[in-house]
């Protein structure tokens, strides 16, 4: 499941650190209604979650999903440090001027554990969602949603850098890149995979595991997204939008438009131009 489309309500976030002994139980149980991202930086101990024990350690991230019952066994000589946010999502989809909702509650594609390396910049946007839940200024709903996809964002590239080769990635980033300099042209992926020194199955199989699209897909989402931007100018026709974006055929261009916005690119023009 893609994150691209969820929209995130949290309940509420919070930081516990260096729990006096005495104060701790050594063991809690728990099972609840919606999310849980719990991000442990110090102390000992274990979750058991699903009949499967995972040590707490410095730099683990521990997902937990609605209704699933786990268990938390702390080392009362070295208490945990957590920061916590406890969400719930509904996937939000906006097609041919249409919004469509549709709650979720099955899991994001996180594992139950997860060991994060160099993840300083994960443990600072954390910190930052758990303090502006905190203090409560004016706006800290917005704020609090804002830095928390942030967060998502900074998780799964960090997971990403650590299952892929990171030049790779690099390369994936060199080929967008390339993409946008020669988005009124037309490109063959032999191009790109000279570009890049890789081989045409090697670098279609990495783009998609980096981006979650095929390389055609992607190039062409950009195209369309920049058509939209030229067709609400209004001052040129669909003909001439699909030739400035590299399209030989003007009814290739409209199908590629209407499977990725839901209209034509002439109904696009009379919602957005002439406000029909």
């Amino acid at each position: 499941m893609s994150i691209k489309n969820l929209f995130f309500h949290i309940h509420y976030c919070n930081c516990r650190k260096n729990y006096e002994s005495e104060r701790l139980p050594r063991k809690i149980t728990r099972t609840i209604q919606h999310h849980e991202l719990a991000f442990f930086t110090g102390g000992k101990g274990s979750i058991i979650i699903e009949n499967k024990r995972y040590s707490i350690k410095e730099g683990m991230l521990f997902y937990i999903c609605p209704n699933v019952q786990h268990s938390i066994e702390i080392d009362t000589k070295e208490p945990i440090c957590i920061r916590s946010v406890h969400f719930s999502y509904a996937q939000v989809n906006f097609n041919d001027s249409k919004w469509a909702i549709r709650d979720e509650v099955k899991m994001l594609p996180l594992h139950f554990a997860q060991e994060l390396k160099d993840y300083y910049h994960i443990d600072d946007i954390f910190k930052k969602l758990v303090d502006s839940w905190n203090t409560k200024l004016p706006g800290y709903e917005f704020i609090t949603k804002t830095l928390f996809q942030q967060l998502l964002i900074a998780i799964y590239q960090n997971i990403r850098k650590q299952k892929q080769n990171y030049s790779t990635s690099l390369k994936v980033e060199k080929i967008i890149q390339y993409m946008h300099q020669n988005i009124n042209n037309r490109v063959t992926l032999t191009e790109l995979s000279d570009l890049v020194h890789l081989s045409s199955t090697y670098l279609s199989r990495s783009f998609k595991e980096n981006t979650g699209y095929s390389i055609i897909e992607f190039f062409n989402k950009i195209k369309i997204d920049k058509a939209k931007e030229l067709i609400a100018e209004g001052d040129k026709k669909v003909k001439e939008v699909a030739q400035a974006l590299g399209f030989i055929d003007e009814f290739y261009f409209s199908r590629i438009f209407k499977r990725m916005e839901g209209i034509s690119p002439s109904e696009y023009y009379s919602k957005n131009v002439h406000g029909v």
